[in-house]
């Protein structure tokens, strides 16, 4: 059994791609540029918002231009940021069994934290020990710090931890960490991506997750 579970957000525990792509063209909009589907912007996520914008304006925008993105972003992404984000299923699920074993659910995103606590709060309650999102003491994913702090702050004798994530990233994150990689198939990006880092185990479903984490 692994515990501590240190847990990705977006594309993993939670479909943002909605929320986010409606903020981000939003943003566009207001600014008069080029719109995205929401199957660019599941390439755009996974590095924090900052980069999101960067992402998603023109190549030749301008510290304005960035300026202006970032704040009408955050201004609608407050308001709207659980319009339309669901759980994927069977996490609530997965939540609840591991608290019935006494596992220590954790959180490491590079969402800002603001968001991603707010967030948490709303779909998952106090499910989560603690949470660390982007702009919270730590260096973005996939610098290892974060997730570091909370394999050791929460250790517990005779258990290893175990980083979960839907992206290269995540993998990054774990492995620089040096705790066991899980990657989720379901989240933003694909098995391909996921493979290219070594990941120790690849879960299709939440069952699967489960199974993992329990150890049966």
């Amino acid at each position: 059994m692994y515990d501590p579970v240190i847990f990705d957000l977006d594309g993993t525990l939670l479909n943002t791609l909605g929320d986010l792509t409606a903020a981000g063209n939003y943003a566009l909009g207001e600014l008069g540029f080029p719109l995205h589907d929401e199957n660019e912007f599941r390439l755009f996520v996974g590095n924090g918002i900052p980069k999101l914008i960067e992402r998603m304006l023109p190549k030749d925008f301008s510290e304005d231009d960035f300026n202006d993105a970032y704040r009408i972003f955050g201004e609608y992404y407050s308001v709207h940021n659980s319009d339309k984000t669901v759980p994927y299923n069977g996490i609530p699920e997965l939540l609840n069994e591991l608290k019935q074993h006494n596992v220590t659910c954790l959180c490491n995103t590079n969402k800002s934290h603001k968001y991603a606590a707010d967030i948490i709060k709303h779909y998952f309650g106090n499910d989560f020990a603690e949470i660390i999102g982007g702009e919270n003491g730590f260096p973005r994913k996939p610098a290892p710090d974060a997730a570091l702090y909370l394999s050791e702050k929460y250790k517990k004798s005779g258990y290893s931890p175990i980083y979960i994530g839907d992206s290269a990233v995540d993998m990054q994150t774990a492995h620089s960490a040096g705790i066991a990689a899980c990657g989720v198939l379901w989240g933003f990006r694909t098995r391909e991506e996921l493979s290219k880092f070594e990941p120790d185990f690849l879960a299709e479903n939440a069952d699967e997750l489960k199974k993992i984490i329990l150890g049966n």
